[in-house]
């Protein structure tokens, strides 16, 4: 399962750094925002249905149509004109929204309570490796195969994660024949409320996410590195490294101990990076950011995994990534309304994601304080 994961991630990582290149060839700059604005807001939008679905139809059967849905825009992206390409964002996200959420789904329901947070940090390093490989490689793949062929390469990393999918057995009991109902959508399937706190913390922390992919490669362009992924293969590296060594934190001192620590290094990242002039600098927010995530990632979703009752495991991790997906259209909101492109306009939105890393830190010592674990 984390093989598939991992390719997954790979394939709509791998032409990120490219993204803000292609729209200004298309003569659109002023949209880079909203390339990862929509393709949250369709993942957002996907998240009831795949956690519905994935509660009723199975969570192998989830999966294999986000799949589908990737490989698919993988192949429309090359022929693409503006309007098309920002559609095909749309249906990105939709895959995003099905993938994610029947896999970790199916990934909690093997989990034993007493490890959780270890065999998260597991999990979660297989997502960082996916970000980074994607990320920093394309510089060196572009060359070989050039910009077509790399998002042709995303669609077979799309497949190949079907492939390993095929390995894995299926952990819903009784999964049911798809029938059209199951698509009529409740508020009881669009947030299951016992994983409240957890979502709240994931969205505070990242907001941080949705504004380093939009200012990224414009950062190194700025700073003079030639690769637009350098960011992330610094973050991969110190978020597998600090996995190795704090992969069991929560589930020693506790989940939320664990996150106020995470989102404070998360603040402190966002600073470095938006004020950052020089390479290195840049380098020590990246690896920050990846210590930030490397704690707080794996943690988060162990919480939601604590919190959400069996049964509603599915909706419990759609409203996890639900937050998530808010807050990446929150970032890419924030770089529209307060990023024009320019090296000094880089520290505000920066600024801005670090203070929502504040409230989060605030939210979780009032929680430790007057609520139990459980809520």
């Amino acid at each position: 399962m984390c093989w598939a994961l991992l390719a997954f991630m790979v394939s709509f990582n791998l032409f990120i750094p490219e993204m803000n290149g292609i729209l200004k060839s298309m003569n659109a700059v002023e949209d880079k925002g909203l390339l990862f604005f929509l393709f949250a807001m369709t993942s957002a939008l996907a998240r009831p249905f795949s956690g519905k679905l994935s509660d009723t139809i199975g969570r192998k059967k989830v999966m294999y149509l986000g799949i589908y849905l990737g490989f698919i825009s993988c192949l429309l992206y090359p022929i693409a004109t503006l309007g098309i390409f920002l559609s095909i964002r749309l249906l990105h996200g939709l895959s995003a929204g099905f993938f994610p959420t029947g896999s970790t789904a199916l990934v909690t329901d093997t989990l034993p309570s007493e490890g959780r947070g270890v065999a998260m940090g597991i999990w979660g390093t297989f997502i960082s490796v996916g970000f980074g490989f994607g990320n920093f490689f394309a510089y060196y793949l572009k060359p070989i195969f050039g910009l077509d062929g790399l998002f042709y390469l995303a669609g077979g990393f799309a497949l190949l994660s079907g492939f390993f999918i095929l390995q894995v057995s299926e952990t819903l009991a009784n999964p049911k024949p798809f029938e059209w109902k199951f698509l009529r959508i409740s508020w009881k399937d669009v947030l299951e409320p016992s994983v409240r706190p957890a979502a709240f913390v994931m969205f505070c922390s990242a907001t941080s996410t949705g504004v380093m992919f939009v200012t990224s490669p414009d950062i190194s362009e700025f700073l003079g590195i030639p690769n637009k992924g350098w960011f992330f293969m610094f973050y991969m590296t110190s978020t597998i490294l600090i996995r190795l060594f704090a992969s069991s934190m929560s589930d020693k001192i506790g989940r939320r101990k664990a996150l106020i620590i995470g989102l404070a290094f998360m603040a402190i990242s966002m600073v470095s990076l938006g004020t950052s002039t020089e390479w290195i600098q840049y380098t020590i927010g990246a690896i920050l950011f990846g210590v930030s995530t490397g704690i707080s990632s794996p943690t988060v979703m162990a919480w939601m995994a604590d919190l959400a009752p069996a049964h509603r495991r599915g909706v419990g991790s759609g409203t996890l990534f639900i937050a998530l997906e808010f807050a990446i259209m929150m970032g890419g909101a924030i770089t529209m309304l307060v990023y024009d492109s320019t090296l000094e306009s880089v520290p505000l939105p920066y600024f801005i994601s670090a203070s929502l890393s504040i409230v989060g830190v605030v939210y979780l010592m009032w929680h430790l304080r007057y609520r139990t674990s459980a809520t």
